[in-house]
């Protein structure tokens, strides 16, 4: 790492010195004590100045180590050493100074990140035996109420049922639900997922946790938001034509003589806003369907039976459409529901799937039931063009549709009457195939 010039330098001072002692001991041999001394006493300076020469060197060596092995990048160089000596140090300890910035820097934008989620994260980091925490970020400590303590010890007075759940496994990957109590609140549900990661010499052991409530309440939001836009827009839509052709119509009958075109004007300017305005009332009264849904009339009723009917009443429509119908439902089983619902349900769920099959050449639909854990499962299926990505979350959304003559309730009513029924209704998509899936208890 030294630079030759400094073997060099010292050199040169070492082949002076050992002249100078061998010139003093000649001298003390010529009986020449005086000039002996004098020489010796030059040989002492040089011998001296050689020394703090090496040892300033190496002391700037040791240093520069020092702080580059403590990560302490704060050291200042002297100029000739940027050039001359150590030079390969200095360029060293720049580019390990300029690497540590950049990672101080990542290290503030994952911090600032991991602050800025909504999600209560803990990083706990383990060298020897005992776990001490890495990060805590500003949602855990909201949420807690639990200062950035430095050591898990320290947490578990804060915090003892979360600790205990996750010492139990053994500081294990789990994923499930846990009740927390927040200082003197009431015990509150949280979603508690961990993982564990391993470097080189260390450990560490990621937890997170989402209030269950709180996810409900944002979805429960998002889901009105998203309401409030399509009423907004189905309302817009017939409100801006109404009032624009009622000024129409205004303008129109203030004129002191009416000509024959004003009154062809007045006629389709009265239509249109009928037009609107029965188009506002249907999209009420669906609305209404949804909000006023009437309780099940529950009895028992034959699946075989319920299928049979709906069916007959959809079969015209399959032959029209050359769909081929795979019935896999032979079960005479009962199951307590209500039957004028449900035929709504299947009816809806089977209309879908024929204008999902439009475009389809080999035009397949699957109808199948199964009994599984005290549950039954009714599963419409077919080979159509599937449900696109980016439109999955919206699919049961109240008045979404992708039909140009759809009203978007059909879904949003079924999953509504089976959850009234105590179940619920989701869909599955594979390459070949889209299934939605009636679960009843």
């Amino acid at each position: 790492m030294k630079n030759w010039k400094f073997y060099n330098a010292l050199f040169v001072r070492v082949l002076f010195v050992m002249i100078l002692f061998f010139f003093c001991a000649f001298l003390i041999y010529k009986t020449l004590y005086y000039n002996a001394f004098l020489v010796g006493f030059f040989a002492v300076l040089m011998f001296t100045e050689m020394y703090f020469y090496a040892k300033n060197k190496l002391q700037f060596y040791d240093r520069t180590l020092l702080s580059i092995l403590q990560n302490d990048f704060s050291t200042h160089f002297p100029e000739e050493n940027k050039k001359n000596n150590f030079k390969s140090l200095y360029t060293l300890y720049e580019t390990l100074k300029i690497r540590q910035q950049e990672q101080t820097s990542k290290e503030l934008i994952y911090r600032s990140l991991l602050n800025n989620i909504d999600t209560a994260a803990l990083i706990l980091e383990k060298e020897t035996e005992d776990w001490t925490i890495f990060l805590m970020n500003d949602c855990f400590s909201d949420l807690f109420k639990v200062p950035k303590v430095s050591h898990w010890k320290y947490l578990k007075n804060y915090l003892p049922s979360l600790c205990s759940e996750i010492e139990k496994t053994d500081f294990s990957e789990l994923k499930s639900a846990i009740s927390i109590k927040i200082e003197e609140q009431d015990l509150q549900t949280f979603m508690l997922q961990t993982s564990k990661t391993q470097t080189y010499n260390k450990e560490y052991f990621i937890v997170l946790l989402d209030s269950i409530q709180r996810v409900i309440e944002k979805k429960e939001k998002e889901a009105w938001i998203n309401l409030m836009k399509i009423i907004s827009h189905e309302l817009m839509n017939s409100l801006t034509p109404i009032r624009a052709l009622s000024q129409n119509l205004l303008h129109i009958v203030d004129q002191e003589q009416l000509e024959e075109d004003d009154f062809e004007d007045i006629k389709s300017s009265i239509s249109t806003i009928i037009n609107r305005s029965d188009h506002l009332q249907v999209f009420v009264e669906n609305y209404r369907k949804l909000a006023m849904l009437p309780t099940p009339a529950k009895q028992m009723t034959p699946i075989n039976v319920l299928f049979e009917d709906c069916l007959r009443i959809m079969s015209p429509i399959l032959n029209a459409e050359n769909i081929k119908l795979i019935n896999e439902i032979h079960s005479p089983r009962s199951i307590l529901i209500d039957k004028n619902q449900m035929e709504q349900v299947i009816i809806n769920l089977i209309t879908n799937s024929v204008y999902a099959l439009k475009e389809q050449a080999d035009k397949k639909l699957y109808v199948s039931s199964h009994t599984e854990n005290n549950r039954f499962f009714i599963t419409i299926s077919d080979n159509g063009k599937g449900i696109d990505p980016e439109i999955q979350d919206k699919v049961f959304l109240p008045f979404f549709t992708t039909r140009k003559d759809g009203a978007g309730i059909g879904l949003t009513l079924s999953k509504n009457i089976i959850e009234a029924h105590g179940g619920y209704l989701s869909y599955q998509t594979d390459e070949d195939k889209t299934s939605f899936v009636i679960c009843l208890i």
